[in-house]
């Protein structure tokens, strides 16, 4: 098959608007927020500044998922011009949306022509999975192919965030209102990581700089042991961020230091799914394994 006729998709929660990336063949579907009761798509009904500005309001916010009518017309209108296509959504422990993306891709409109990835990321590591996506199609992979290397591929990855405070677990459901008062009043500053695509606790530490020397350590740690066998030109080092930079533009430069020869590729806002959750004072650091 034509490698042009294999259209790569996602979801917005990997940080990429629509239209970002589709003279490439690769697609972005915008994933639904509810903000006050008023539902919403990613990248077209608000901005980035308007999210944060309700975020640090009184808004109530929620995550949601694209119905099915909404990814079959995504599918529908991207097969007028392709032939195949391989779909990659938010971690299945993280958003119903892969289950039913998974369930749609088997119906008979779609079967053998979409072919549906849970690699259990989010934000920059399931961005990086595009790309992969990408360049295995242009290595003359067929769409069944890149699906089996990206599932191979799927924990190759370490992610860690550190919050500025458990205020946005708390609105989110993820912590009780019991742990975020006592969170608040010992000054934690959490950080957190994405394992095998779940959301997890990993560290509690009280400052800034101690947040910072815990992802620091845990990154040395994974290079170390579960990218020991990886040549670091394999590699790929995101940084992300909530609403500034300024705590990360001092971050990158702790860990250009620390890490000299793991290729740097970008330093981006966070997707705003996991905003939600974690806040606008969240930074985080992430290693990926990426297709050469």
């Amino acid at each position: 098959m034509d490698i042009k006729k294999i259209a790569i998709t996602t979801d917005t929660n990997s940080g990429m608007f629509p239209n970002e990336a589709d003279t490439i063949g690769l697609f972005v579907l915008p994933m639904p927020f509810v903000i006050d009761g008023e539902p919403k798509l990613d990248g077209i009904d608000f901005t980035r500044t308007e999210f944060y500005e309700k975020l640090k309001g009184t808004s109530t916010i929620t995550t949601s998922q694209p119905s099915v009518g909404e990814v079959s017309e995504f599918w529908r209108n991207i097969l007028k011009d392709y032939d195949q296509i391989v779909h990659i959504p938010t971690s299945s422990q993280l958003s119903a949306s892969c289950a039913t993306a998974q369930n749609l891709a088997k119906e008979e409109e779609f079967a053998g022509k979409v072919f549906v990835v849970d690699n259990l990321r989010i934000s920059f590591a399931l961005k990086q999975s595009a790309y992969d996506a990408v360049a295995l199609r242009d290595k003359g992979l067929s769409a069944e192919e890149i699906a089996k290397e990206l599932d191979a591929r799927k924990l190759d990855y370490a992610f860690y965030f550190s919050l500025e405070s458990m205020e946005y677990l708390k609105r989110g459901g993820r912590i009780s209102p019991a742990v975020a008062a006592i969170g608040s009043m010992l000054k934690l500053r959490p950080v957190l990581r994405v394992h095998e695509g779940k959301l997890e606790k990993f560290a509690l530490p009280r400052t800034l700089q101690k947040a910072k020397d815990t992802m620091k350590t845990a990154t040395q740690k994974d290079l170390a042991e579960k990218f020991k066998n990886v040549d670091t030109s394999e590699l790929a080092m995101y940084i992300a961020y909530g609403e500034t930079t300024t705590e990360t533009d001092v971050f990158k430069e702790e860990l250009f230091k620390l890490f000299p020869n793991v290729p740097f590729v970008s330093q981006e806002p966070m997707s705003l799914s996991v905003a939600c959750h974690t806040g606008p004072g969240t930074f985080a650091v992430g290693i990926c394994r990426i297709v050469k």
